[in-house]
C-alpha cells in the first residue's frame, strides 16, 4: 500500500500546483460553493484535467459530494422515447422490449446473473444498469461502443441475438400505430422512423439518473464515512473507481471467475459463439473465457484478455447480481473479492493484492457503497405504465396509404 500512499501525495501535489497556478479553477470552486448537494462543472473539470495531467473530476468527486451535472432533456422526445422503451413490437418477433432486460424494479438491470436475448437464444451477459448511463463514453461490459447513445440504440435494436430487427420493418410497424404517428409529429420528428427512434430513445434514457443519493447530498452516516476513508485509502479502490460515476471509463482485468452456464447452456453458448466469430476472435470455436475488450485491441499475446470496463458504483444496491457476468451475488461477496486480491488470472491488474480489511471495514465500504443508491426510478415518471400498444392491422398494407 505504500506504492498506493505515494501515488496519493503526488496526486495531492500536481492538484495544488494546478490551483496554484489557476485562477479558474479557483472561480469555479467558489462559484460551485463546495457545499452538500453542490454540481460538478464537468466541463471545466475535465479542461483542467487535461491541462494539468490531473484527474481532477477523480480527485474531487470523493472529498466534494459532487452530483452529477444536470443533462439538458427534451420532455416530448422523452416521452415519446419512454414509450418506445416498453414496446415489445421493436424486436423482431414481437417478444422483447429493451424493458425485459432493463427492468425499471431493478435499477434499469436484470434481476439474474445473465441476461434474456432473443427467442431461439440467451444472453452471455449481466444487464447493466441504464441509469446515468447518459453520461458515458464508452458503453457494453467490453467497451466496443465509445461514440454515442443513438449507436448504442442501434446496436441493441439490431443485433439478432438481442432484439433482432429490420429498422426497415420497425419503421413502417410504427407508421401503422396513430399514437407514435401524433408523438413523432409531436417531437418535431415528422413520420416515425428508425431515425427517430435513435433520437427519442437517448432523449428518454437521459432522463434516467441518479435521485436523492444520500453520497450527493452529503449525508453519510458515520460507518459510511468510515466507508469512504478506506475506499480512498487502504482499499484503493478510487484507482479505478473514480469521477462523477465512480468509473475511470477503462478495461480492467481483475480475475473475476467465469460463468461456466455460459459454455454449459447450449443457447447461451451459441449466442456467445456468434458473437465472438462476429467480433473477429480467431479462437471462437474453443474459447473457454469471455474475452471481454479483447474484441477491441486484440492483442497477439492475448494480454488484454479478461479485461472488462469499470462498472459504474452507483446504485448498486438496486442491481445484484455483480460483474461483467454476475457471480457476485451481494455486495458483501464484491467486498471480499477484492479484500482477496481479486480472482486468479494470468493478466490480472498488478496493483490487485489482498487489503487484510477487518470484519468492521468491510461492513464499513459496503455502507459506502450503498450510500452511491437513490431512490427507485418507478412509477409514471419512469415508465409507461398503460398498455396500449395493440393496433389494428392495415390489410393490404403495401398498397395502402400512410
Amino acid at each position: 500500500m505504500s506504492v498506493l500512499r505515494q501515488s496519493s501525495r503526488r496526486q495531492s501535489s500536481m492538484l495544488n500546483s494546478s490551483i496554484s497556478q489557476g485562477s479558474v479553477l479557483k472561480s469555479f470552486i467558489s462559484q460551485s460553493s463546495i457545499r452538500k448537494g453542490s454540481i460538478l462543472k464537468s466541463s471545466i473539470c475535465q479542461s483542467f484535467a487535461r491541462k494539468s495531467g490531473v484527474g481532477l473530476c477523480a480527485l474531487f468527486s470523493v472529498s466534494l459530494h459532487a452530483a452529477l451535472p444536470p443533462l439538458n432533456i427534451d420532455p416530448v422526445k422523452a416521452e415519446l422515447g419512454k414509450r418506445l422503451f416498453f414496446d415489445t413490437r421493436l424486436s423482431g418477433d414481437d417478444s422483447i422490449s429493451c424493458s425485459s432486460c432493463h427492468i425499471p424494479a431493478n435499477g434499469f438491470s436484470y434481476p439474474e446473473a445473465l441476461s434474456p436475448a432473443y427467442t431461439g437464444s440467451d444472453g452471455f451477459r449481466n444487464a447493466p444498469t441504464l441509469i446515468n448511463t447518459a453520461y458515458k463514453e464508452v458503453w457494453f461490459h467490453d467497451g466496443r461502443i465509445g461514440t454515442n447513445l443513438n449507436d448504442v440504440v442501434r446496436e441493441n435494436i439490431t443485433e439478432d441475438w438481442l432484439m433482432n430487427m429490420d429498422m426497415r420493418l420497425m419503421q413502417e410497424r410504427l407508421k401503422q400505430d396513430p399514437i407514435y404517428v401524433e408523438m413523432f409529429k409531436a417531437a418535431n420528428l415528422g413520420e416515425p422512423s428508425n431515425g427517430g427512434v435513435r433520437k427519442a430513445l437517448p432523449e428518454y434514457i437521459k432522463t434516467l439518473t441518479s435521485t436523492n443519493v444520500p453520497f450527493d447530498k452529503g449525508e453519510l452516516n458515520l460507518l459510511a464515512k468510515q466507508g469512504e476513508q478506506l475506499f480512498v485509502g487502504k482499499g484503493g479502490c478510487s484507482q479505478c473507481h473514480s469521477g462523477p460515476l465512480f468509473s475511470d471509463g477503462k478495461a480492467h482485468n481483475t480475475g473475476v471467475p467465469e460463468n461456466m452456464e455460459i459454455f454449459i447452456d447450449p443457447m447461451r453458448h451459441q449466442s456467445f459463439l456468434a458473437y465472438n466469430m462476429f467480433m473477429g476472435i480467431q479462437d471462437y470455436l474453443t474459447l473457454k473465457r469471455d474475452v471481454g475488450a479483447h474484441v477491441q485491441t486484440h492483442k497477439a499475446d492475448g494480454s488484454d484478455r479478461g479485461k472488462f470496463m469499470t462498472p459504474t458504483l452507483r446504485e448498486l444496491s438496486q442491481t445484484a447480481p455483480y460483474m461483467h457476468n454476475g457471480m457476485l451475488l451481494t455486495l458483501e461477496e464484491v467486498v471480499e473479492f477484492y479484500n482477496q486480491g481479486g480472482g486468479v488470472d494470468s493478466n490480472k491488474d498488478p496493483r490487485l493484492t489482498p487489503l487484510s480489511l477487518t470484519n468492521q471495514e468491510k461492513q464499513a465500504l459496503v455502507a459506502f457503497l450503498q450510500s452511491l443508491s437513490g431512490d427507485p426510478l418507478v412509477g409514471n415518471q419512469y415508465e409507461w405504465l398503460e398498455y396500449d400498444f395493440g393496433y389494428e392491422y392495415t390489410e393490404d398494407w403495401s398498397n395502402a396509404r400512410n
